[in-house]
């Protein structure tokens, strides 16, 4: 029943779709996550630099946050660095995590109240459209690409990989074979094993 159940209908779709792109099991995926993530902080902590911390830890103030000085530059820092590091890919899982902190301190102090959608159009007239207050949705979508990279790796063409060398011959099988199916040929060797267990049962019953 087990080995019927992994050769379903479904199993062997999934099975079969996963050759269609086998690049995407080296980690391209990886690679526009990390164009996005890094420069969209890039740019927001270049922008609150251009405008100044001072400006910047004015708006804290307002949001009631405690040494908004000290927290203005420590945000400018992460976004810059910290974008820096996805867009290169190196040291990811360490860079997400204060990336991750300035993204959960926007949620619940900025953009929980405006509600989920980060666009919000209001109306459009001469002087070109108007939109409301952002809310939640985009900070949650860079917690989910942080989160991705760090299950999944910073893919090729990243820093790490000049810190972290593959074993020889590691995933060579997989990439020359592809991953094996419960329906192939180990399931054709099952069932021959099998097979011939019944037949050799057989024989010695009709012996008796």
């Amino acid at each position: 029943m087990q080995a019927m159940a992994e050769c379903s209908p479904i199993n062997v779709l999934i099975a079969r779709s996963s050759h269609l792109m086998p690049s995407l099991r080296l980690g391209w995926y990886a690679i526009p996550l990390r164009l996005i993530v890094g420069f969209g902080f890039m740019e927001h902590g270049y922008a609150k630099l251009v405008r100044g911390p001072d400006s910047f830890a004015d708006i804290l103030h307002a949001l009631g946050m405690p040494a908004p000085l000290l927290l203005a530059w420590g945000t400018i820092l992460v976004e810059l660095f910290g974008g820096l590091a996805v867009l290169i890919g190196a040291f990811i899982p360490l860079a997400s995590i204060p990336m991750a902190i300035v993204l959960l301190v926007a949620i619940f102090a900025v953009h929980l109240p405006n509600g989920f959608s980060s666009i919000k159009l209001e109306s459009v007239t001469a002087v070109g459209a108007h939109f409301g207050q952002p809310g939640y949705e985009t900070d949650l979508l860079y917690l989910a690409a942080l989160v991705a990279l760090v299950l999944g790796g910073s893919g090729p063409l990243a820093l790490d990989q000049l810190f972290l060398r593959r074993r020889p011959g590691e995933g060579a099988h997989e990439r020359n074979h592809g991953p094996s199916s419960p329906c192939g040929r180990g399931g054709e060797r099952s069932e021959r094993g099998g097979g011939g267990r019944h037949r050799r049962s057989d024989e010695q019953l009709a012996s008796r």
